[in-house]
């Protein structure tokens, strides 16, 4: 099994409700059967303000060739003189079926919270196609079309706390090998409401990678969101979050 650790993290970030890029972690059907990376950082600060941070990610793949199974788990918690800052998680399981060369059927349901966006508890389950639109090694584009049911409980400061949503979920990915030390991935989401295409959420995550040595890269991530109608008048439309580190994998 292949572990991927992340040992240095700097951010700027305003942070939002999670967009998971999974064709970042996904792992080619030629490689082991099981792979997975983890990573833990734990910060405690004393300056002129307590600052304390805990984020935790890990993730674990099943890849037969005919059957994917993939489960992320990221949860970021960060908090300035007894103030959250960032108080988030999610939890994803994914589930893939190869039905021929360039199609595939996906399956996938999460969970998720996050304070600063008053979102209690966001549940998803959702299937559908995912279309391979590329064959070459040097660059792969992927298309899935899904369709998605979300359950939300907002905080109790919201009057209208529960909803009940039926969506459509539509992305673009794409990964780009430029050259042997240069890797770029990104994947786009489109999610209207299927009753109220006005209300809609716009994602995008993009993750770009510079090999150092054969163990060492430098990674840049890049995650930008857009909801048409957040749960809140308070929480902006739009948030995005910007982050580098390096990566060491064993």
């Amino acid at each position: 099994m292949r572990f991927i650790v992340f040992f240095l993290l700097l951010s700027s970030s305003s942070c939002f409700s999670q967009v998971i890029n999974v064709e970042s972690l996904r792992k080619s059907a030629d490689s082991s059967k099981w792979s997975g990376s983890a990573s833990l950082d734990v910060s405690l600060i004393k300056n002129t303000n307590d600052i304390f941070r805990i984020a935790n990610k890990a993730h674990i793949q099943y890849n037969d060739k005919t059957n994917l199974w993939l489960f992320i788990n990221d949860l970021n918690f960060q908090k300035i003189e007894g103030n959250s800052l960032v108080n988030r998680g999610t939890q994803h399981l994914r589930y893939n079926r190869k039905l021929g060369e360039r199609l595939k059927w996906e399956v996938f349901g999460q969970a998720q919270y996050d304070a600063i966006s008053e979102i209690d508890f966001r549940g998803l389950l959702g299937t559908g196609p995912r279309f391979k639109l590329s064959q070459s090694d040097n660059y792969r584009f992927y298309l899935g079309t899904l369709f998605m049911y979300e359950y939300e409980e907002a905080s109790n400061i919201i009057e209208d706390r529960i909803r009940r949503d039926f969506r459509a979920s539509t992305y673009l990915s794409f990964s780009l090998y430029p050259s042997p030390t240069i890797s770029i991935v990104s994947t786009s989401y489109y999610q209207p409401r299927l009753d109220k295409f006005g209300d809609y959420r716009l994602s995008s995550n993009t993750s770009v990678l510079f090999t150092i040595l054969d163990n060492l890269a430098f990674k840049v991530n890049f995650n930008f969101n857009y909801d048409a109608y957040p749960v809140s008048t308070n929480i902006p439309n739009t948030q995005y979050e910007l982050t580098n580190g390096i990566l060491y994998s064993f």
